[in-house]
């Protein structure tokens, strides 16, 4: 069953950043509680304590809240009202749709003297012949009973008639619990008998999926669709006839109810699973060991051939509110592969790359994934060539004077670096372009020699 636990009533306490110890008011309505305990030991200073709503037999482990000025019960499985004596400062009490038939139980209440309202609507005891003028004649701090004021005429009057109301009413509560016992052993044989039912169907299903022969097993495996089918069908009409069973309305049968749909629920979240896991696996490499391209979120991706920068990258497209937590990035030198919620989108890269520099990150704007992958080769960019040709040509500019004597030579620069005529080269090649008449010759010659 599900009780009061601190996890829960921390996660409930968000107002109080989650402080239980000095909470003055918690809302715990449909949590599917069938205990009622802790709450006496962790929240003293409890005022407002709300519990609609969920499966609550017993008022129980409230009475050392000192400080609870207003608790609400409704919609639960109580019977009778008890354990509410410490709740000094009690002034509103609200029991609405329960299943209490003790009338006489409000008695108990008459030690809260500050209990201003007190709302009993929908409870069996609520039809019992007197019900309004022997809680009236009982408690007499209450100034309001199920949304309606007690009038001073109407005590009085209830007041005269207290001892017959009484009688009468006590006859009537023998009557409801007679009954109730009945409905009590009425669920237990219905829930023996729906055990019984099960536990047959568990026997059948084992025979039949545990055949003896290979023959038996394979009619087995071939019959799996159809039998697929019929369970579907049989869970239907198990749910058709539970549904239109009629079933008094009792604490039994409303926490019955909730067993059968949690249950079903169970069995839904376990069918869901079992499917992922049966799923077939992507196949990402092949048996020869190619990789494929995948792409199963079926993402917008781009990829780009950086050359200058001498890197590929990719732009993967991938929701921008998604969490970054579910993605996961691997880079291998022929191909990348992201995880994007657990399915994989695969690329073969047109060139090697360096896993260990590449880098991942999201666009603030877009929330697309980059992945920059710097290529495993180093290619010489144009630049560089420009300035490996001025050097070389630097280095044999005696060598071509002399084979190309009389011509003139005109300098390769880099417009980028130079913008005016380097001056120093020109007057070199005048002083090396001494192969010229033949009366020029010896004196240029000596001057070399020398």
């Amino acid at each position: 069953f599900v009780s009061v636990t601190e996890d829960l009533v921390r996660r409930r306490a968000e107002h109080n950043n989650c402080e239980i110890f000095s909470l003055e008011e918690i809302s715990l309505h449909q949590q599917e509680i069938e205990k009622l305990e802790h709450l006496d030991k962790w929240c003293r200073d409890l005022k407002i304590l709300y519990l609609q709503n969920n499966l609550i037999p017993k008022i129980e482990n409230v009475g050392k809240l000192k400080k609870l000025e207003y608790l609400n019960v409704a919609l639960n499985n109580i019977e009778r009202i008890e354990n509410l004596e410490g709740c000094e400062e009690l002034k509103k009490l609200d029991l609405t749709a329960n299943f209490i038939g003790e009338l006489s139980s409000v008695e108990s209440l008459k030690c809260n003297i500050h209990l201003k309202e007190l709302f009993l609507v929908g409870n069996p005891c609520t039809e019992f012949e007197g019900y309004r003028q022997f809680v009236v004649a009982t408690l007499h701090q209450l100034k309001y009973l199920d949304s309606k004021e007690i009038e001073r005429s109407e005590r009085i009057k209830a007041l005269q008639n207290y001892p017959e109301v009484k009688w009468k009413i006590r006859e009537q509560e023998q009557v409801y619990l007679l009954k109730r016992a009945r409905e009590k052993e009425e669920a237990q044989r219905r829930m023996q008998e729906r055990k019984d039912e099960k536990q047959n169907q568990m026997d059948s299903k084992l025979g039949f999926d545990s055949p003896d022969s290979p023959q038996e097993k394979s009619n087995h495996a071939e019959g799996d669709g159809e039998q697929e089918r019929c369970r579907t069908v049989e869970n239907d009409d198990e749910d058709r006839k539970f549904w239109e069973e009629p079933t008094p309305y009792t604490p039994e049968s409303r926490l019955e109810t909730h067993r059968y749909i949690e249950e079903k629920r169970r069995a839904k979240d376990n069918k869901r699973e079992s499917k992922k896991r049966e799923k077939t696996a992507w196949t990402l490499v092949t048996a020869e060991g190619r990789v494929l391209n995948v792409n199963v979120p079926k993402l917008h991706f781009s990829l780009k051939d950086d050359e200058e920068n001498n890197q590929i990258i990719l732009d993967l497209a991938v929701y921008r509110h998604l969490d970054t937590s579910l993605l996961d990035v691997d880079v291998q030198p022929t191909y990348i592969r992201v995880l994007v919620k657990g399915k994989p989108f695969q690329l073969v890269l047109p060139e090697e790359v360096k896993p260990d520099s590449s880098c991942a990150k999201r666009s603030q704007t877009t929330g697309h994934l980059v992945v920059t992958m710097p290529k495993t080769k180093e290619i010489i960019l144009a630049k560089q060539k420009v300035s490996a040709s001025i050097k070389h040509s630097d280095c044999n500019t005696q060598q071509k004077t002399t084979r190309r004597s009389g011509q003139v030579e005109k300098l390769e620069v880099d417009p980028s670096k130079y913008s005016f005529p380097d001056v120093t080269k020109i007057i070199q090649e005048k002083e090396q372009t001494g192969q010229g008449p033949i009366k020029l010759q010896p004196q240029k010659v000596t001057e070399v020699k020398k």
